[in-house]
């Protein structure tokens, strides 16, 4: 993948993953279903009474730092790794004791695993002659899935002869040809560069939501996570710590580990000194008086709140903003040019006080920038803006 496109969809990609939504549907029947599943190794429990369910047609990704449970989860649903308690199921039928082979999903390797003597034709219809299928249905089904991935005319080739991108369409469209109900996908993009793993994720929504099989992606890379997934799970030691679509992970996370671990954010402490209806306020030592916009908040005076912020959702300016809340002066201490923004780290309450970073878009082209070191600022945010995270 990364070369050449996919054909176009009917529907626009941004309308059907919209439209898209049967975990909210209490007559959608799941296609996998994980129920209070435990998985130790020796003293280490990898997944802890886990239970999650995934959807025909759903891109689904696992999020987390290594050792977190993700990969070992992946492994018990392609059946290489056996729970110590709980039941997987699939389609409706228990498959817990079902050997991999059996299993009607596949599973596509971070390092790809192609076989380097054989052909890129050979490698896609592997598992083909595995089955025993007839040779001219092994040849149709090659063909096809050269076609779907882009490499028509490269069947011949040996992969040491393909690029890096190359070589993952074959392992994709080897995991593909056996049409199975899932395909997990272990770290698929980690061996890609910055530009071609980007245009990577786009094609795989695209080949994902045309041949409408369901995909179930492990990675610890946020930004692919969100890009491609209908639904991502945050997962730590072993547990799923917040399910959802991307935009509501990112804008509603339920703790601070989620808020951090999911995109940049300023952490804020502070105490609940109002509540008046849907806005909170809350006293800040380092900010002073914040005020927050929360649905139904369940906050009394006086508890200990931690505010989140998202860097992109504050304004920096030389003056001195009009509003009376959500402001506070500081001090430039680091400017970071990233071509596309630039994050500027601020000092507030002074020496040995908090820094708070902002993302500023780099919407001109103009090489003069407004905002240089040591400069006096203000920070200014919307009502709207900070995140409400139990400490």
């Amino acid at each position: 993948m990364g070369q050449g496109t996919f054909a176009k969809r009917k529907a626009s990609p941004g309308s059907v993953r919209r439209a898209f939504q049967p975990w909210n549907d209490p007559q959608a029947r799941p296609l996998v279903e994980f129920r209070n599943v435990t998985k130790r190794f020796g003293p280490v429990t990898a997944v802890d009474g886990l239970s999650l369910s995934l959807y025909p047609r759903e891109f689904f990704a696992l999020l987390g730092p290594s050792g977190c449970g993700k990969t070992t989860l992946m492994r018990m649903l392609a059946g290489f790794e056996r729970p110590d308690s709980g039941a997987i199921l699939l389609d409706g039928v228990d498959i817990t004791a079902v050997p991999p082979h059996l299993r009607p999903v596949n599973m596509m390797f971070q390092s790809y695993a192609l076989f380097p003597h054989l052909s890129v034709a050979d490698n896609i219809g592997y598992g083909l002659r595995r089955e025993g299928l007839a040779r001219p249905e092994i040849a149709r089904r090659v063909a096809e899935m050269l076609a779907l991935v882009k490499l028509e005319g490269l069947g011949a080739r040996r992969p040491d002869q393909l690029s890096g991108g190359q070589r993952q369409r074959v392992a994709l469209a080897r995991s593909l040809a056996k049409r199975p109900k899932l395909l997990l996908l272990d770290e698929p993009m980690a061996a890609l560069d910055r530009k071609l793993r980007e245009a990577t994720q786009f094609e795989l929504m695209d080949l994902q939501s045309t041949l409408g099989t369901a995909f179930m992606v492990v990675t610890h890379d946020q930004d692919e996570a969100m890009t491609m997934a209908d639904r991502m799970a945050v997962m730590d030691h072993g547990r799923l710590v917040q399910i959802g679509p991307p935009d509501v992970i990112y804008e509603a996370p339920v703790s601070r580990y989620v808020a951090e671990f999911v995109g940049d954010i300023n952490v804020l402490e502070g105490r609940v000194s109002a509540v008046e209806g849907d806005l909170v306020r809350v006293e800040s030592a380092v900010a002073g008086p914040l005020e927050l916009d929360e649905d139904a908040p369940g906050f009394a005076l006086g508890d200990t709140l931690l505010v989140g912020l998202r860097p992109e959702k504050i304004a920096l300016s030389h003056d001195e903003p009009a509003q009376g809340l959500n402001k506070v002066r500081g001090e430039i201490w680091d400017i970071g040019y990233l071509g596309d923004v630039t994050m500027i780290q601020v000092m507030v309450g002074g020496e040995g006080g908090t820094l708070l970073k902002v993302a500023l878009a780099n919407r001109t082209r103009r090489i003069e920038r407004p905002f240089a070191w040591d400069d006096a600022v203000w920070l200014s945010w919307d009502v709207e803006a900070g995140l409400a995270l139990a400490p």
